[in-house]
């Protein structure tokens, strides 16, 4: 069993940063295929990035150069850096661990940029 907990979103003006993380409890932490998604209501939530057990990335289009996603298996926490903010990135930000059949979700983020 593993417990997600975001923390880390926010108000920020566009071209701004934030920084996430994902907090995760129990065993094993390191074993996972971890991922970041987001969700703005009345859509569907959608895929960020994700990163591998072994530690390569990969990201949608709309994030390439700008977010970037790394994890720390000591602190058991994923990060997600994100850089030159846009109104559209604005949504609530759930991190996403996964091995094999079993899927874990945190609570998620707020996430919001505005002038």
């Amino acid at each position: 069993q593993v417990q997600l907990v975001e923390s880390g979103g926010g108000l920020v003006q566009p071209g701004g940063s934030l920084i996430l993380s994902c907090a995760a409890s129990g065993t094993s932490f390191s074993i996972y295929a971890l991922g970041w998604y987001r969700q703005v209501p009345g859509k569907e939530r959608e895929l960020v990035g994700t990163i591998t057990s072994g530690g390569s990335t990969k990201y949608v289009t709309s994030v390439k150069g700008r977010f970037t996603i790394s994890r720390d298996n000591a602190k058991n926490t994923m990060y997600l850096q994100m850089n030159s903010l846009k109104p559209e990135d604005t949504a609530v930000y759930y991190c996403n661990a996964q091995f094999r059949a079993l899927v874990y979700w945190g609570q998620g983020t707020q996430v919001t940029v505005s002038s």
